[in-house]
């Protein structure tokens, strides 16, 4: 009687450290990406709001189950947490725990082996951008060739992992032991299939940013592929510079227009001309900000970044006769400024 009481008490353990499948309440796989739990929570969320079922009880209780679910899954540390131990794991990891809920239970220590996940290698691609699209946005579509498995005939051995089994060895006492257990799978062959893919370039999208494609990388036959990532580089510009948001660039003026003034429109990266004037005397080396002309913000498209004007000015080549070389000095009336100094 005691050893049933026993077992049941195991029994109903490992039940409770189970617990919910957090990925299957949302409707997303194992591996899908923040932005995709994201995307199924708020799609949830609105349908089981209680001010949209004001007369169901049930979907209040769902509304605040999916809540609770996004909230863990949401957390990087959290889910880890959560994949690792369950439920369980993410309660013992709030209380300060992490400790295997089995240690020490029964005298096993930490014997019982956690089922290995299996899942392929994910793939990085780099995504060459013109600068005119990460300042407007686009989308392009992507054809490639994906090895994947797909079943032929026969059966093999997969999914193999250790259990605990529990032998009755007496009145009131067990034993319990690891078995390797393994599940009968159908055969698999590789193959390559061509697939397109539409990818978004958003607008302000720096380098080194990646859009996710989960389940599009390297295939595994005991487990789910790995993911595919485009890695966003921008392609050089004839005219423009990033850095950051903001954007750079030279412009090469004549003496005359150094001097004297000039007024010219500078065609933008969306063709919008920037208008660029000057009264004043310009120097070689100076520099101009224009607000709000440079690049769009990532996280807020209404904010704009600066663009920065280096000036640079052409000479004429060639002798001035002496009767030019007098009007210029009577012109500038300037008293000699050499200096010699360590400019670097």
């Amino acid at each position: 009687m005691a050893c049933r009481q026993l077992f049941l008490l195991f029994s109903l353990l490992l039940l409770a450290l189970a617990g919910r499948n957090f990925y299957k309440i949302l409707g997303v796989t194992k591996t899908a990406s923040k932005k995709e739990i994201k995307k199924a929570y708020r799609k949830l969320a609105m349908k089981f709001h209680p001010d949209k079922n004001p007369d169901d009880d049930t979907a209040s209780d769902k509304f605040k189950e999916i809540g609770e679910v996004y909230e863990i899954l949401a957390d990087d540390e959290k889910r880890k947490a959560y994949d690792r131990n369950g439920e369980e794991g993410v309660k013992n990891m709030e209380q300060g725990g992490g400790h295997d809920p089995f240690a020490n239970f029964f005298g096993f220590g930490n014997q019982q082996e956690e089922q290995r996940e299996y899942k392929g290698s994910d793939v990085v691609v780099d995504l060459f951008v013109t600068l005119e699209e990460l300042y407007l946005g686009n989308f392009v579509t992507i054809q490639r060739d994906r090895p994947t498995y797909e079943e032929t005939s026969g059966t093999r051995q997969c999914n193999c992992r250790m259990e605990m089994k529990t032998h009755m060895t007496g009145p009131g006492s067990f034993q319990m032991t690891q078995h390797r257990v393994c599940d009968q799978c159908a055969n698999l062959r590789l193959i390559t299939e061509t697939e397109e893919l539409e990818l978004e370039i958003e607008p302000g999208m720096q380098d080194g940013m990646t859009q996710r494609f989960s389940g599009k990388g390297e295939p595994h036959m005991e487990g789910e592929p790995g993911d595919l990532f485009f890695k966003v580089k921008t392609m050089r510009h004839p005219k423009f510079e990033r850095k950051g948001d903001d954007l750079y660039t030279n412009l090469t003026i004549s003496l005359q227009e150094a001097l004297v003034g000039f007024e010219m429109t500078l065609p933008h990266l969306d063709g919008h001309g920037v208008p660029v004037k000057r009264e004043k005397v310009t120097w070689p080396g100076a520099l101009i900000m224009k607000k709000g002309e440079g690049m769009p913000n990532f996280e807020d498209r209404n904010k704009l970044g600066n663009l920065y004007i280096t000036f640079d000015v052409k000479f004429p080549r060639g002798e001035l006769s002496s009767e030019d070389k007098d009007k210029i000095m009577k012109i500038l009336n300037q008293a000699s400024a050499q200096k010699a100094y360590n400019g670097l």
